[in-house]
């Protein structure tokens, strides 16, 4: 009787098998999530048992004659004690290795390869390939890992996840004298990626595959370019969401430069929002991106690309407003770089961020300054030609099923996050320091409806509408506040889906209200907002007197900031003696004034009284 511990790994497998063929008893440990592993190999399942238990004197009772073990610990003394008399214990783990000389009852061996001579060991390889070649041995299962995933590889065997073998292999390299076929290959970010690989990877042959081909705008010059640099190049007129044309074009390529490699750079954008988009506009979008792909997918899944490079969106990763039809197709490619590696296969996905114009992609064309601008504030701003290059180069080097090359502004996007702005995936990027406050830093009655109330009622809305436009401005990238006109329409001041949600952001933090996500829907016009706002605030106002103090108050604890900060402040000094000086003459003297008159009053006759109300409110 044979007790394989881990009866499901690499050794385990090979000695279980072995050692059934030779008619033994075997048992095995394994846990639960394995057991199906070590059915596969003839082995009935009640002879395996958890290791996780220590109650192996019942599970394999009535003892074993050999234990092939690689556990540690309690587990070597729970599996000495079932050894029967005379019985040999194969240490192969070596983890917990044993004396010996403290061994009397049984047979104790600290195996080692190294202990067999060559001529033994070419017996027993030669002995294992006949039982290979009848049938009676199966190969364990293999996982293979890249070997730039190997610290991933190590941890999962350490964890004991593996069933079989691990195996760590080389990643598959573009061959010079292999064919690499761009699909949309005409186009700006497919000829970036044709020059690259010719420049960069050492690709000789390339297949350039677009609808229009040789007819293409500047597919001759891109073609004698390419031609100059020392590659073959093929432009083909073949549209990839046609099986049939994908199909004759792969079978065109010549067998002594096999397709070695593929690159899928094209996209169509037809940008709306959900509700007005319809079955001919999603197709528009998805045909490009989404059956081209599959199409490639599925006609070379038998051949042994180095590379499968699908270029996807950010909007897929990151949602964008009014690219509903756009980012489904995105995810779509994402998804499908996952399937292939699941696989086996080679697949990358690339979630572009956005390049910029001079890069002369399609997709940014449309822009403007103001729209770069505003990306730019978000933190999202526009890959550079040469930095989109050099992620593509990376992306080649990196063994990822999908990654997102895209240019951030780690500082913006500190700056949004502590305010509450920003995309929430962007988040973890960024460390936002808690700075604490004194309490003479905040002013007292600094929100939005104590300002208001510390105005009087005709200039709260002045006040609010002056609001409104410096954030519109500073959503849309103008000037000032002044560019904004009060009762122009948001949608044509250029406000989209994105830009309407950033305003709505900016406007609940400084207001401190609950808004919709409709808001410039709802009030179309920075006039209207501002006047919404007033009516939702709407703080009783202040009197004269307290409106006074409220402006104190904003004083004194700005001073108070100050004074640490001021190396001479004899100029404040005066300026505030100066003020408490005249205030103090202003009100001493209202004082006397009006004592004098209540002097005079009280010594008056009805007559004098009659003639000083006439004479002073012009009665007479």
């Amino acid at each position: 009787a044979l007790l394989v511990h881990a009866a499901a790994g690499g050794v385990g497998t090979a000695a279980v098998q072995l050692a059934h063929h030779l008619g033994a008893e075997v048992y095995g440990t394994a846990s639960e999530s394995k057991w199906d592993a070590v059915r596969e190999l003839g082995v009935p399942a009640e002879r395996i048992a958890s290791s996780r238990t220590l109650e192996f004197a019942q599970t394999f009772a009535p003892g074993v004659d050999v234990v092939l073990n690689s556990l540690a610990g309690e587990f070597v003394d729970a599996s000495l004690g079932l050894l029967r008399p005379g019985g040999r214990f194969i240490e192969m783990g070596k983890t917990d290795v044993r004396d010996p000389a403290g061994l009397p009852s049984v047979r104790y061996q600290n195996f080692d390869l190294t202990l067999l001579g060559p001529a033994r060991t070419g017996e027993i390889l030669a002995e294992i390939a006949a039982l290979f070649a009848r049938g009676a041995l199966r190969l364990p299962p293999i996982s293979t890992w890249d070997v730039r995933r190997a610290p991933d590889a190590f941890r999962y065997v350490a964890q004991a996840r593996h069933i079989g073998k691990v195996v760590l292999t080389a990643p598959p390299a573009l061959d010079p004298e292999g064919t690499v076929l761009v699909t949309g290959g005409t186009g700006a970010l497919g000829a970036l990626a044709a020059r690259r690989l010719v420049t960069e990877h050492g690709v000789r042959h390339l297949v350039l595959a677009s609808r229009r081909g040789p007819d293409a705008d500047g597919a001759a010059a891109l073609e004698a370019e390419l031609t100059g640099l020392g590659a073959t190049v093929t432009i083909a007129a073949c549209d990839a969401a046609d099986r049939d044309a994908l199909a004759a074009l792969l079978a065109s390529i010549p067998a002594e430069h096999p397709l070695t490699g593929v690159v899928s750079t094209a996209g169509v954008l037809d940008d709306g929002m959900i509700s007005s988009l319809t079955p001919e506009r999603v197709e528009a979008v998805m045909r490009p991106k989404v059956t081209a792909a599959a199409n490639l997918h599925e006609l070379t899944a038998d051949l042994d690309l180095a590379q499968f490079i699908l270029y996807s969106g950010a909007a897929g990763i990151l949602g964008s407003p009014g690219q509903g039809n756009y980012a489904a197709a995105n995810t779509f490619l994402d998804a499908l770089a996952q399937h292939r590696r699941a696989r086996g296969l080679a697949a990358t996905s690339l979630a572009w961020g956005l390049w910029s114009p001079q890069s002369g992609s399609g997709m940014t064309g449309h822009l403007d300054e103001a729209d770069l601008s505003r990306l730019s504030r978000s933190g999202m701003g526009a890959l550079g030609l040469e930095e989109g290059l050099g992620l593509f180069d990376r992306a080649l080097s990196v063994d990822e099923a999908a990654l997102v090359p895209i240019h951030l502004d780690l500082a913006t996007l500190r700056a949004g996050a502590a305010k509450g702005f920003g995309h929430p995936l962007f988040r973890g990027l960024v460390r936002i320091s808690t700075r604490r406050v004194l309490a003479a830093e905040t002013p007292l009655g600094d929100s939005l409806t104590d300002r208001l109330a510390a105005l009087p009622e005709a200039e709260r809305a002045p006040m609010l509408l002056d609001l409104v436009r410096g954030h519109v401005a500073a959503v849309l990238g103008f000037a000032g506040p002044e560019s904004v006109e009060p009762g122009r329409a948001f949608k044509d001041l250029g406000f989209d889906s994105l830009t309407a949600v950033e305003l709505r952001n900016r406007l609940k933090a400084v207001a401190g209200l609950r808004l919709p996500v409709s808001l410039i829907f709802d009030y179309p016009n920075a006039a209207a907002l501002a006047g919404h706002l007033l009516e939702e605030l709407a703080p009783p106002a202040h009197s004269a007197e307290q409106q006074v103090l409220a402006e104190l108050d904003r004083i004194e604890a700005r001073l108070a900031v100050m004074a640490a900060e001021c190396a001479t402040a004899g100029e404040i000094t005066a300026r505030l003696e100066q003020l408490v000086f005249s205030w103090k003459e202003r009100h001493q003297g209202a004082e006397a004034a009006v004592d004098d008159v209540a002097g005079q009053l009280s010594s008056a006759t009805a007559d004098e009284i009659i003639s000083f109300i006439d004479s002073e409110f012009g009665l007479s």
